[in-house]
């Protein structure tokens, strides 16, 4: 059997900067096309929707291939982890997007690998010394970003972009210690079963279609479909079996400038100088806390 080294020497010259620019650009540019789809479907029904049918174009295309379907067991797992990486997250993100910008979204959801760091810690993982200078800076960019951005005025959006980060952080470090499928193959039930969180939601919440959608508001969904949930994604597995984890979730301190800079330039949206100052807090102890890792691997032979 080939093993990582083995392969990495291999891989087309531009297979790594072709997938790193589909996960940074791709998924930096989720943020606005949620603004764009968001005027024509209401924030459960879309994230219904863009799972539906992300979960299953990949689900059909694995099985056609020959790919293992989830056992029962690991559908009960599949649907609750779901709730996490799916329903509160994109979800909440949807719904905090229909009180805020997209550039403000995305630095908010920026933190995501501070509350990683933190539950890793709860779960027996203790951060280095730089890792801890890490959570300190990025969580101080935390609360300045709270404590005087637009998001003081929308105690939704707050909460939202409060909570969605937290659920990815959780649900991901959970998720290692589960008997779950391959990982398209987990993916693309948890995109399915999440759909179907995503349904509920929108019925509790009472929304509903009261007009036809616009055609920029369906493109947008199935561009989120297509480019957000399939190929960025994808792109994201493919480099986490080639690359070092640190390069692979680089995404976290880049997908926030991208989405600031579309939005400024596609949507109008204004940002002042205590959100660029907080984002750029936040993304520093995002970066240390990364650094660190790759050397803690480095330095373990991983």
């Amino acid at each position: 059997m080939n093993t990582l080294a083995d392969v990495r020497p291999r891989l087309p010259v531009l297979a790594v900067p072709l997938a790193l620019a589909a996960v940074y650009l791709l998924w930096g540019s989720t943020y606005l096309a949620i603004r764009f789809a968001l005027p024509g479907y209401s924030p459960f029904l879309l994230g219904a929707i863009r799972m539906f049918l992300a979960g299953a174009l990949m689900f059909a295309v694995l099985r056609a291939r020959g790919a293992t379907p989830p056992t029962r067991r690991q559908w009960r797992t599949l649907a609750v982890l779901s709730i996490f990486m799916v329903l509160l997250s994109n979800g909440f993100v949807n719904l905090a997007e229909t009180q805020v910008g997209s550039g403000l979204a995305a630095i908010a959801v920026a933190s995501m690998p501070l509350f990683a760091g933190v539950f890793s810690m709860l779960r027996g993982r203790h951060p280095s010394r730089i890792e801890w200078l890490g959570l300190v800076v990025g969580f101080a960019g935390v609360l300045w970003l709270n404590a005087g951005s637009a998001l003081t005025g929308s105690m939704l959006g707050l909460v939202c972009l409060v909570i969605a980060p937290l659920a990815w952080a959780w649900g991901s470090v959970w998720s290692r210690d589960l008997d779950l499928p391959a990982p398209f193959m987990s993916a693309s039930a948890q995109m399915l079963a999440g759909s179907g969180w995503m349904l509920l939601a929108a019925l509790v919440s009472g929304e509903r279609f009261t007009a036809a959608p616009s055609l920029a508001a369906t493109s947008a969904l199935l561009y989120l479909v297509v480019a957000g949930s399939i190929f960025g994604f994808t792109a994201y597995i493919w480099l986490l079996h080639h690359v070092r984890p640190a390069l692979a979730t680089s995404y976290a301190y880049v997908n926030p400038p991208i989405a600031v800079l579309l939005g400024a330039l596609l949507a109008g949206e204004r940002f002042t100088a205590h959100d660029l100052g907080a984002m750029a807090v936040i993304l520093a102890g995002v970066v240390i806390i990364t650094l660190a890792r790759a050397r803690a691997m480095r330095g373990s032979g991983a």
